[in-house]
C-alpha cells in the first residue's frame, strides 16, 4: 500500500482509529488514459468500465435516509418525514430532495445483510471479517483482497494511470487494528495509494532533475538489486519493484497530475458539487481520464462519522444535504457527459442503524441517548445508479419497522458481484494465495438479478 496522507485522527464508538479511512481497497498499475477513452468512443466501441464506491462510514441509518417508516410506532420512525420521487413507491428522506429529482436514474437495495463492525472489510471483500483479523494476528494471512486490488489484478495495465485511487476525509478504517484494504496475496504491487497532502507536487521532477537523469538513476538502482526474488514468497519485492517503476512513470508525465487536479474545473462545476464533497468531482474526473475503481468516504460533519449512537437526528439533518447535493451532482454530471452506462456509482455504509430509538434491549447499545440509534446489520441499505443497470426501483422490503429483509437477503458480497460482472470479471472465478491454493472471489458470487 502506497500512501501519501495526512495524520488526522478520530474514533468510532469502538475506539478503533480513524486516520487514514481511505487506505483502504487496492491501486494496481494499469487503466486508460482520457484520449484512449476518447479514442474508443470515436471508434464506436465501449468505453472501459468503472466503479465509483461511497463509503459512509460509521453505519448510516437506513430508516431516516432511504427506508422511511411513516406508519410504524413513533419509537421507531424517528422524526423526520418520506417525501415522493420521481419513481412512484421509492420514497426516501424529506433531507434528500435533490435526489428525489433523479430517482429513475437510481436504485435502491433495502434489507442488505452485514456484518457488525467498523471496519467496511465485508464492503470491500465480500466476506466477514475474521474474529481475530489483527495486522499480524493468527489470521492476518488469511484476509482476503479487496475489490480495487481484485481489479488492479485483473484489468491492471502498462499505462500511467493507475486502475483504483482512494480519496476522501483522511479517516482509518482498521480490522481489529490492521488495514481491511490491503492487497492480502494478491501482492503489493496492488496495493492502495491513497493521494492527499503533497502529492501532486510529489507528481513532478524537481527542476534540478531531467528525464534522462532520471533514467540513468533507475538503471543505476537496477544494478544494485541482487536480492533474491525467488524467496519473495509475498511478492513483496515485486510489489515494491512495481511501485518504483510506477513512481518513475508517474512523475515524467502530466496526465496523472492533470488527472487529480481539480483546480481545472470551473467554479461553478465545484460548486455544484459542494464544498465538503470535492472528493466526488475528483472520481468523476479520475474514471473520466481511465481509472477503473475509485473509492472514496464522505464525513458526516461529525466526530464519529455516521456513527448516531447519539445525536442521530440532528447529525443527519446536517450530512444529508451534503450527501445529497454531492450524489445528485456526480449522478447527473456522468449523465451529461455519457457515462452514465460506463460507470456504477455505488453508496452504502459498513451496517444500518437499530429501528428502534435509544437504548435496544438485547442487542446492547448502552452507550446509546434516546435520541441515538444503535447497530443494526439486518437491514442495510446500498444505493446504486448507473453502469447500465436497470435504474429507477427498490429492491427488497424491510416490513414494516424496517428491521429485517423479506424474502431473499443479500448481502454485500452481492452486490460486489454485480461490479465484478459490471466490469467484465467473472464473480466465480478464484485467485491462488500465498501457497497457490484456489481462493473464490466471494463467498457468495451471485449477482442481484433484479439490477
Amino acid at each position: 500500500m502506497l500512501t501519501l496522507a495526512g495524520t488526522r485522527t478520530s474514533k468510532f464508538c469502538d475506539g478503533f482509529s480513524r486516520r487514514d479511512f481511505l487506505t483502504v481497497g487496492a491501486l494496481g498499475m494499469g487503466g486508460l488514459t482520457l484520449a484512449d477513452v476518447l479514442k474508443l468512443q470515436a471508434q464506436g466501441k465501449s468505453a472501459p468500465k468503472a466503479v465509483i464506491m461511497v463509503l459512509l462510514n460509521g453505519g448510516p441509518s437506513h430508516i431516516d435516509m432511504y427506508d422511511l417508516k411513516p406508519d410504524a410506532p413513533a419509537e421507531f420512525r424517528g422524526e423526520f418525514k418520506p417525501i415522493a420521487t420521481k419513481v412512484p413507491g421509492m420514497d426516501i428522506c424529506e433531507h434528500m430532495p435533490l435526489q428525489a429529482k433523479i430517482a429513475d436514474k437510481l436504485a435502491i437495495v433495502r434489507g442488505l445483510k452485514t456484518f457488525d463492525t467498523h471496519a467496511p472489510y465485508m464492503l470491500l471483500t465480500g466476506f466477514a471479517a475474521p474474529p481475530t483479523m489483527a495486522q499480524d494476528g493468527p489470521d492476518a494471512r488469511n484476509a482476503r483482497p479487496a475489490f480495487g486490488s481484485v481489479v488492479s489484478k485483473l484489468r491492471g495495465g502498462g499505462t500511467t494511470m493507475p486502475p483504483y485511487v482512494g480519496l476522501g476525509v483522511g479517516l482509518e478504517i482498521t480490522r481489529k487494528g490492521g488495514n481491511v484494504g490491503d492487497p492480502a496475496y494478491l501482492g503489493m504491487a496492488h496495493g492502495a495509494v491513497v493521494p492527499s497532502g503533497a502529492f501532486l507536487d510529489n507528481l513532478k521532477l524537481p527542476a534540478e532533475m531531467t528525464v534522462d537523469r532520471l533514467a540513468d538513476r533507475k538503471a543505476l538502482l537496477q544494478s544494485f538489486d541482487t536480492l533474491r526474488r525467488d524467496l519473495d514468497t509475498k511478492a513483496e519485492l515485486a510489489g515494491l519493484d512495481a511501485f518504483t517503476t510506477k513512481a518513475l512513470e508517474m512523475v515524467t508525465t502530466n496526465k496523472v497530475r492533470e488527472a487529480f487536479d481539480i483546480s481545472r474545473e470551473p467554479d461553478k462545476v465545484k460548486d455544484k458539487y459542494g464544498r465538503q464533497a470535492q472528493s466526488f468531482l475528483s472520481a468523476r474526473r479520475l474514471v473520466e481520464a481511465g481509472v477503473s475503481v475509485v473509492t472514496l468516504g464522505l464525513s458526516a460533519g461529525y466526530s464519529n462519522g455516521w456513527d448516531t449512537h447519539s445525536e442521530n437526528f440532528k447529525t443527519l439533518r446536517r450530512a444529508m444535504p451534503v450527501l445529497d447535493q454531492a450524489v445528485y451532482a456526480l449522478v447527473t454530471d456522468l449523465h451529461e457527459r455519457g457515462l452514465q452506462n460506463d460507470v456504477a456509482v455505488v453508496v452504502w455504509g459498513e451496517m444500518g442503524r437499530s429501528p428502534r430509538i435509544g437504548k435496544v434491549p438485547g442487542v446492547g447499545g448502552d452507550g446509546n441517548t434516546p435520541d441515538g440509534r444503535h447497530h443494526w446489520t439486518n437491514a442495510s441499505f446500498a444505493l446504486l445508479a448507473g453502469g447500465g443497470f436497470k435504474m429507477g426501483q427498490v429492491i427488497g422490503d424491510t416490513g414494516p419497522r424496517a428491521e429485517h429483509a423479506k424474502g431473499r437477503i443479500y448481502t454485500p458480497g452481492n452486490v460486489l458481484a454485480s461490479l465484478y460482472d459490471m466490469l467484465g470479471i467473472d464473480p466465480t472465478m478464484s485467485l491462488p494465495d500465498y501457497t497457490g491454493r484456489p481462493m473464490p472471489l466471494l463467498d457468495d458470487p451471485e449477482k442481484i438479478q433484479e439490477l
